[in-house]
């Protein structure tokens, strides 16, 4: 494993960005290359920051207060008669724990969410409401599963980004074959009629 595996495998696998960059294993990178500190996460909280700097023999800090504050985690729960079917909250949640379709009733599985509470700003009608994470939740195994979820969906949208490219490129090369090349005797003729329209000295 390298030191960056390492220091993924403890942070709690939330995707919250509350750290400052997207997702924790980008956070873990960061701590890895020494561009970030152990104590940029809120989710992990002090036994976060305790566990880290253990790994690194690096000082115990404080949270910090910029990244936000240390609180019991969370689920989100849809109030399914107010949704309106926007998908907004399934486009921002990190780790599909959102299913649902466009004008039609959204619910979160509730043992995939990790309380990342990116949904409840993007909700336009403020539908989503949190509840406390029961504490079975909290746990390695539902960790690693949403680390695994996370995955999966940046590799599907990344995948998605690459084909949307591939297929503007093949828009634009019909384009410009559809305009073709210059046939050289329709532009030789182009030619002849301007300079016989040219004044004569």
């Amino acid at each position: 494993m390298t030191l960056a595996d390492r220091i993924d495998a403890l942070l709690p696998q939330t995707q919250c960005e509350q750290c400052g960059y997207h997702g924790c294993r980008p956070y873990a990178e960061a701590i890895a290359r020494g561009e970030a500190k152990i104590n940029q996460c809120p989710p992990g909280g002090v036994i976060g920051i305790e566990k880290l700097a253990a790994l690194l023999q690096q000082p115990v800090l404080r949270l910090n207060p910029e990244n936000g504050t240390e609180k019991p985690r969370t689920l989100a729960r849809i109030v399914e008669a107010d949704c309106i079917g926007c998908t907004k909250c399934i486009q921002a949640c990190p780790v599909d724990a959102i299913v649902g379709a466009a004008k039609l009733m959204h619910t979160v599985i509730a043992d995939d969410c990790t309380g990342c509470e990116l949904c409840v700003p993007a909700c336009p009608v403020d539908c989503i409401v949190l509840l406390p994470m029961p504490e079975a939740q909290i746990d390695i195994a539902h960790a690693d599963a949403a680390r695994v979820h996370f995955q999966r969906r940046e590799a599907r949208l990344e995948r998605l980004r690459a084909e949307r490219e591939t297929e503007l490129a093949a828009r634009k090369a019909a384009v410009d074959a559809a305009a073709g090349p210059v046939n050289p005797v329709l532009a030789a003729l182009a030619r002849a009629k301007a300079r016989q329209q040219e004044p004569k000295p």
